[in-house]
């Protein structure tokens, strides 16, 4: 896959996010598909990660903007930074009590790219941050 393309995969992957639009998001995944983040487990499968979707839109409302994609030359490696802003909707488990609060952060995301489609994406942000934001 070009680097041209990764980046338009990249693009799309997070047009479908600000849309929550789960169908077009797991549309860009590929088969065997794993799930990074920095503040919690590893979860392996377009059906784990569809699930996460779910709870992660239950909870908060999400948009990106700034969106930068870099990517090997070979296009089987790419990198995101953007800005998200957000609102938290109903209290996740384990974490402060929502009340509508809003925050932003800086995101970092790593990914991974076999046969057109994302086989991995790892993100990256200051869980610190955000809860000192919510917690006002």
């Amino acid at each position: 896959m070009s680097a041209a393309a990764t980046r338009k995969l990249i693009n799309r992957y997070y047009t479908a996010f600000n849309a929550q639009d789960t169908g077009t998001m797991l549309d860009c995944l590929g088969a065997g598909f794993v799930h990074d983040v920095s503040q919690g487990e590893r979860r392996r499968g377009k059906k784990k990660f569809a699930e996460f979707l779910a709870h992660m839109h239950a909870c908060y409302h999400e948009q990106l903007s700034d969106i930068v994609v870099m990517t090997s030359a070979d296009g089987s490696r790419a990198a995101a930074e953007f800005k998200l802003k957000g609102k938290y909707l109903a209290t996740d488990e384990g974490l402060p009590p929502a009340a509508g609060q809003t925050y932003k952060l800086t995101v970092g995301a790593f990914f991974e790219v076999k046969d057109g489609k994302i086989s991995r994406v790892s993100t990256h942000y200051s869980l610190p941050d955000w809860t000192r934001q919510v917690i006002g």
